[in-house]
């Protein structure tokens, strides 16, 4: 009975922490693009309270977590309290938790805090990496989906090296200078670039001991084209600029088993590496009691106006988001500009809502994708079959996410970081962290 008072008490404190209201209660999971998103053009109306459930009381900006995987960038030049946002309105309110279960019927959410009410749910609460089942992989493997995966991944990349130096076998030599990447989307290619140029212009400096000439940077893809999302032009291009890093590329080549530091491939080749680096695949971060019926590949559908299929007043925007159109038949690409643009459009239908007036459904504007493939490298694709790649293309690349970026200081700080790394090639994050273990 005791124990039953202390979870009904903590199930209760969520909601009296937070202002009781009479105005229409959003209640948004996940604080991603998305999220952040639907925060700024909620915040402008005056007769909504907002509520955002993230786990963590940070925004990252995923498109440059490589960047601090591989020693460019730190943790906090690329992630931003999310309480920031409480000094633009008396009516949002944050909240570091976990969301556990949400009861639709109730219109409930349970948290690791407790029960929380709404009056409209938003599932902004983005992706993580899909391993597809395989859970020796999963095990073994690095991914690169949050800022603690990047600092690990981090540490994995220097440790071996500085392990390296006290080898003398050439079998354990090999796994310590190899690496192999899984996928060539933007994360795989944007890494292999980036370990690509450290090796060729600042780890020889930092390890004059080790040859890396015998370093060799294997990124391996399933489909038949690096970038497989973007056009063959481009994709062919991202391909030359990896070769020119001396990154080996093997298209139409799966991983299918990585144990005893050994990647074993769909070819029979076999790679010895302690690094082995997954970006194959991501799917929708769900939470209990939606409609698991609306479940496809990970992702929860929506029809046009991002409300879940068999719910009502409960949303979904972003990459969890499977919302399908003439031209996206498989659904919209997770990508931050469309779940940037979701979140606009819905907020707007959500003022309409609290004003009992029609809304009105979402329609993808695809404005370009593009990703960058180290210093003065970048593809991109516009609208009307239009690529641009090289110098142009990577400056291009380099402007839109130094804007997209939250907040001014760390705008100055991204900004400034990447002309010293420009300019003198010094990668000035090469950390070890990591608890000493007392014996």
């Amino acid at each position: 009975m005791e124990a039953q008072t202390k979870k009904e008490i903590k199930q209760d404190r969520i909601n009296e922490r937070i202002p009781k209201t009479d105005m229409m209660r959003v209640v948004i999971i996940g604080g991603g693009f998305a999220g952040i998103e639907l925060v700024r053009e909620l915040s402008k109306a005056d007769d909504i309270q907002i509520v955002l459930i993230d786990k963590h009381n940070y925004h990252t900006f995923i498109p440059l977590l490589y960047q601090v995987a591989t020693a460019g960038l730190s943790p906090g030049d690329i992630s931003s309290p999310l309480r920031e946002f409480l000094q633009d309105s008396k009516n949002f309110h944050f909240r570091m938790a976990k969301v556990k279960e949400i009861d639709a019927p109730s219109k409930e959410i349970h948290t690791d805090l407790g029960t929380l009410s709404y009056d409209v749910l938003v599932m902004a609460s983005g992706s993580r990496t899909n391993f597809f089942g395989n859970k020796q992989i999963k095990k073994n493997a690095n991914n690169l989906r949050e800022i603690t995966d990047a600092i690990e991944l981090r540490t994995k990349l220097i440790n071996n090296f500085e392990e390296a130096l006290q080898l003398d076998n050439e079998e354990d030599l090999e796994k310590h200078m190899n690496i192999v990447i899984v996928g060539a989307g933007p994360t795989g290619v944007e890494l292999a670039g980036a370990i690509g140029e450290l090796r060729n212009q600042v780890l020889p400096k930092d390890y004059p001991e080790l040859d890396f000439r015998t370093m060799r940077i294997t990124l391996v893809e399933g489909g038949n084209q690096v970038l497989g999302a973007m056009s063959k032009a481009s994709g062919r291009k991202a391909a030359r600029y990896l070769e020119k890093f001396g990154v080996e590329v093997r298209l139409g080549t799966i991983l299918n088993s990585y144990e005893d530091r050994v990647a074993v491939l769909s070819d029979g080749t076999e790679i010895k590496t302690n690094c082995l680096i997954w970006a194959a695949g991501v799917q929708g971060n769900l939470v209990p009691g939606l409609n698991m019926d609306a479940v496809i590949n990970g992702r929860i559908k929506v029809n046009e106006f991002n409300l879940i299929d068999g719910h009502k007043y409960v949303y979904a925007v972003g990459d969890v988001a499977l919302q399908v159109d003439e031209k996206h038949p498989k659904g919209l690409p997770m990508l931050a500009p469309v779940a940037i643009q979701q979140a606009r459009h819905l907020a707007k239908n959500i003022v309409r809502l609290n004003q009992k007036r029609p809304i009105k459904p979402f329609k993808y504007t695809d404005k370009g994708t593009m990703a960058t493939i180290g210093r003065n490298k970048a593809v991109i694709d516009l609208p009307f079959n239009i690529t641009i790649g090289g110098f142009f293309g990577w400056f291009i690349w380099m402007f839109i996410h130094l804007f997209s970026i939250i907040g001014f200081r760390r705008k100055l700080l991204v900004f400034s970081n990447w002309v010293l790394n420009y300019l003198t090639y010094k990668q000035g994050n090469r950390l070890i962290i990591k608890k000493d273990i007392d014996d």
